[in-house]
């Protein structure tokens, strides 16, 4: 499972003109499913992106996870081009996993940030989307398991 995970200050994803999720201040989460992956391996994804410490403490420093910064907003959107194999310059994406796989374990990375007191807004799987970001930091991290 790889995650882009965006420190952002509003971010929002839109289809055929209707804005269907949209968040303040919070992370953006771009979120690809490998056709091995699991529901440990989503657990531990949920986990790592509840926990990342990216806003700054008192003193500056990257210190503070989403919620200890009282911004616990996440917009997380399904992107199998994560998994681009670009060996060529036509993308592959073999590595990539089913939706009858991928749809299960990205619903339960929503439904752990969920259960842990998180504001979650999505995309739609499969829906061709367009993400509209404002960066801040810009910080972004990239994250595998």
């Amino acid at each position: 499972m790889r995650a882009v995970v965006t420190r952002v200050n509003h971010a929002s994803v839109t289809i055929d003109g209707e804005v269907v999720g949209k968040i303040e201040k919070g992370f953006l989460v771009l979120l690809g499913v490998h056709k091995d992956d699991t529901t440990e391996i989503a657990s531990w994804m949920a986990d790592r992106i509840m926990g990342l410490r990216i806003f700054e403490d008192e003193n500056g420093k990257m210190n503070l996870n989403p919620m200890a910064a009282g911004y616990n907003n996440l917009l997380i959107v399904s992107q199998f081009t994560l998994y681009g194999d670009v060996s060529s310059r036509r993308p592959g994406f073999s590595d990539a996993a089913r939706p009858e796989l991928a749809i299960p374990l990205y619903e339960q990375v929503i439904a752990e940030c969920k259960d842990k007191g998180f504001h979650v807004e999505t995309g739609r799987f499969g829906a061709e989307m367009m993400v509209n970001s404002e960066n801040d930091g810009p910080v972004t991290i990239l994250i595998e398991k």
